[in-house]
């Protein structure tokens, strides 16, 4: 148990140092890089929430169906928060393996 803590712990750290890096990158108006750090916050968030109940997955993917399974069709967290998270990882998916995606400021801030 000790262990899971302290990768829980771990995780939430990264998520918050992440947000603020997504934050630099924001002020730079560095928008494509933002989206893939905004989204890499969420993504270490979401892991630790998944560790609370000793969900894992080591895919993207099966993080993303394990949170909305657990969390979002339950609805221990909102559709609407949920969206965040969603909207985020498909816009990484664009903006890193996809040509000619250009972020714009007002498809990145809200």
């Amino acid at each position: 148990m000790e262990k899971s803590r302290d990768l829980i712990v771990y995780r939430l750290k990264r998520a918050f140092e992440t947000f603020e890096d997504a934050r630099i990158l924001a002020d730079s108006e560095r928008w494509n890089a933002c989206v893939n750090r905004l989204y890499y916050a969420c993504f270490y968030a979401v892991s630790a929430l998944l560790l609370c109940d000793g969900l894992s997955s080591s895919k993207h993917t099966g993080v993303r169906s394990l949170f909305n399974l657990h969390y979002v069709k339950n609805e221990k967290i909102s559709k609407t928060m949920a969206v965040i998270f969603n909207d985020l990882f498909e816009r990484r998916q664009e903006g890193d393996y996809l040509d000619f995606v250009l972020f714009q400021k007002e498809q990145v801030t809200p």
